[in-house]
């Protein structure tokens, strides 16, 4: 009764309803809700992705792609703007202004190094006649790098407004949920992208752990 009495009672009709402090979820802003929503969203997207990755390492027509050595520097690119995105917010919580401006410039800047840096990767893996499009591996590389980096290009988006709503004197006040969000975004894609350059790229002699990984094994 009391579960059907919650879910119909009229709050406008109910004194004090309204002056009821929200707790859990339903306390978060809606933009965090919806990241976060999001956040689940891309996780399995690339589960499903590892998991396909795996389940075709598995056949013996497999040929493992080249290791360019130039994603061990975009990896650290990526690293670089996720510290200086979390420097950014936090010189928002101290009220710095000329922190927060140069930690926002150094985030943007490195990532669009890290984007930069991908597609010399994917031109120099394009100029080895051995490693065409028609190469599983070749095809799951450009595949998974691409929707990592159109996610990061999103972010960067919501980068760019933050970057525009603050420009001249900086307004915290204006923009601190949205150096919030692209923080934790940073972090997000930093994170995925590990995972993926440490079971895909690093090496072609971890078969049998992503098989185990994906429960193939």
């Amino acid at each position: 009764m009391t579960v059907f009495k919650t879910l119909t009672e009229k709050s406008w009709q109910t004194p004090g309803s309204r002056d009821k402090p929200l707790t859990g979820v339903a306390a978060l802003p809606a933009a965090t809700i919806a990241l976060r929503f999001f956040f689940a969203t891309v996780t399995v997207l690339f589960m499903l992705l590892i998991i396909a990755y795996g389940a075709r390492m598995a056949y013996e027509d497999w040929i493992p792609g080249p290791e360019p050595k130039l994603l061990w520097l975009n990896t650290a690119f990526l690293i670089g703007s996720s510290l200086a995105m979390q420097w950014a917010w936090s010189a928002t919580r101290r009220g710095d202004v000329d922190s927060v401006r140069q930690g926002l410039l150094a985030g943007g800047a490195l990532a669009y190094a890290f984007l930069a840096g991908q597609v010399l990767a994917w031109r120099q893996i394009g100029s080895m006649e051995a490693f065409a499009i028609t190469n599983p591996a070749i095809a799951f590389f450009y595949l998974i790098t691409a929707l990592h980096a159109l996610h990061l290009l999103g972010g960067l988006v919501a980068w760019g407004r933050v970057m525009w709503i603050g420009r001249g004197q900086m307004d915290l006040s204006a923009i601190r949920r949205g150096i919030e969000l692209c923080t934790a975004y940073w972090h997000f894609l930093l994170i995925v992208w590990l995972v993926l350059f440490g079971l895909l790229f690093s090496g072609n002699g971890n078969l049998e752990f992503i098989l185990v990984l994906c429960g193939l094994r």
